[in-house]
């Protein structure tokens, strides 16, 4: 294991993020922000509360989830594509350095930095709303498997991108309209009885679901279905990476 390689990579990814402080920590941390203020007083009014939770702290999970899975797809698919853009990628890959190496490096960096996000974002939502976590180890766990499965997911985006345009056209087009509709600002027990059936096949719902759950002990799915969804999107799109470096995809010309 070529620890010193892994190591410049992810400081410097870290220090990217450093140098680019307003958009990746800041301009998510107000955006969010900005939602609780929309959505707890515009609607807060007219929900009070769901399951026996205020309507305001129901919401934060979901904000959580919304900013930590597309912060994640963001960091990782640019982290990988601008090498790739510049031409540095190739020097990386005649390096003495494995592909799990690389990838752990790349989706690793990306991951810390959704979880620190996740973390100030759920601090900022103390300041709007009383919030509890009866279960802290789940609520740690989720987050983890989460920032890391769409780390994954973001490095395999970055990849395949051949243009900055690519690079949003799935965030854009299908995580945040997937992660609007998995039930971040409402319970899919609220939907008609065919609507509740169309957002199992969501994969979002579960997610954040299982996070909800690490927070005020409700959810949409079983918690153990939440976990297990979750470690089939990590399996998978960790069989997607492997796939990509052992064939090349988009790596060799």
């Amino acid at each position: 294991m070529n620890v010193q390689a892994m190591s410049a990579i992810y400081s410097f990814e870290m220090a990217r993020a450093r140098r680019t402080l307003m958009q990746s920590i800041i301009s998510p941390v107000l955006s969010t922000s900005l939602y609780f203020v929309v959505f707890g007083a515009a609607i807060g009014s007219r929900i009070t509360e769901v399951d026996g939770i205020s309507y305001g702290a129901f919401i934060v999970p979901g904000l959580i989830m919304l900013s930590v899975l597309t912060q994640s797809l963001a960091n990782a698919s640019f982290g990988i594509y601008f090498p790739k853009f510049t031409g540095t990628i190739y020097e990386l890959l005649s390096s003495p350095v494995s592909y799990l190496e690389i990838t752990v490096s790349y989706v690793g960096a990306a991951a810390t930095k959704s979880i620190i996000l996740g973390l100030i974002i759920l601090a900022t939502a103390w300041l709007f709303v009383p919030l509890r976590i009866e279960h802290p180890f789940w609520m740690i766990l989720f987050l983890v498997l989460t920032s890391v499965t769409f780390s994954l997911f973001g490095f395999i985006i970055g990849i395949w991108a051949e243009g900055f345009e690519q690079l949003q056209l799935i965030p854009l087009l299908v995580i945040t309209p997937l992660t609007f509709l998995g039930g971040s600002f409402y319970s899919i027990d609220m939907l008609p009885p065919f609507w509740q059936t169309v957002s199992l096949f969501n994969p979002v719902v579960y997610l954040i679901s299982g996070f909800r759950w690490a927070f005020y002990g409700i959810a949409d799915v079983s918690v153990g279905v939440s976990l297990a969804m979750t470690l089939t999107f990590l399996s998978v799109f960790t069989a997607v990476v492997a796939w990509i470096f052992k064939t090349g995809y988009r790596l060799k010309r």
